[in-house]
């Protein structure tokens, strides 16, 4: 579904990611793990077009899109939850999924996906009229989520979902990624600082270190590579 080669990325002189390859299947979930700085969130930006790479290949579904519009690769179906949840804080819950489903044209089919929302996150069925930035950080993180998924993604980028959480809502946020994955057959990109996690939700994992792809394989493999087990998962 998803093929980056060789993409570099800068930041000004700053050479953020370098000839990073990355494959992804539909129906996968790829976890990319690193430490802070890594690289992980401007490859997701590189896929989005908000930080276009220099240099390198992405296509998605056979289509090159590296230099397409943010908003162009939107419509194609590949959408973002951001780092920090970045909700609308002024709209309410049920404004928020509206606005996700900004370019649906399909009414009927937008009301089944809130009811669908609903029973997925009945919190938000809740405070569908309480104003977003009221919500807590896990609340705001489930209508993050909500609002991507309300835009029929094909392919749907997390990152870091756990930020900032509290265990027992980061258990319940991965709960429901794998049921998103499993019922509507969404694949995932999942950047997640939390690798033991990330790597027991995934299928295959990437290992990113400045910049740069280091290891690739099945998740259950990483779980038991020594290496793997020392620097991420403190064992």
């Amino acid at each position: 579904m998803l093929k980056i080669e060789k993409l570099n990325t800068y930041y000004g002189n700053i050479h953020a990611l370098r000839d990073v390859d990355i494959e992804i299947n539909e129906g996968e979930i790829i976890t990319l793990i690193g430490a802070n700085g890594a690289g992980k969130s401007t490859t997701l930006m590189s896929i989005c077009g908000v930080v276009p790479p220099r240099s390198g290949t992405i296509l998605f579904e056979g289509n090159d899109i590296t230099k397409t519009a943010t908003d162009e690769i939107v419509a194609c179906g590949i959408i973002q939850v951001p780092e920090g949840r970045r909700i609308f804080p002024a709209l309410t819950v049920r404004e928020n999924l509206d606005m996700g489903a900004f370019l649906r044209k399909d009414k009927e089919s937008i009301k089944q996906d809130i009811e669908y929302i609903y029973e997925l996150f009945p919190i938000l069925a809740e405070r569908r009229t309480q104003v977003g930035g009221t919500l807590s950080g896990g609340e705001q993180q489930m209508l993050a989520i909500s609002r991507a998924l309300m835009a029929k993604p094909r392919l749907l980028l997390l990152d870091e979902p756990s930020l900032g959480l509290a265990p027992i809502i980061v258990q319940q946020i991965f709960s429901i990624i794998k049921k998103i994955n499993q019922e509507q057959k969404t694949t995932i990109f999942l950047v997640e600082q939390n690798a033991n996690l990330a790597l027991r939700t995934a299928h295959r994992g990437y290992v990113m270190e400045t910049g740069r792809i280091t290891q690739a394989d099945t998740t259950k493999a990483l779980l038991a590579n020594d290496r793997i087990r020392e620097a991420y998962l403190g064992v």
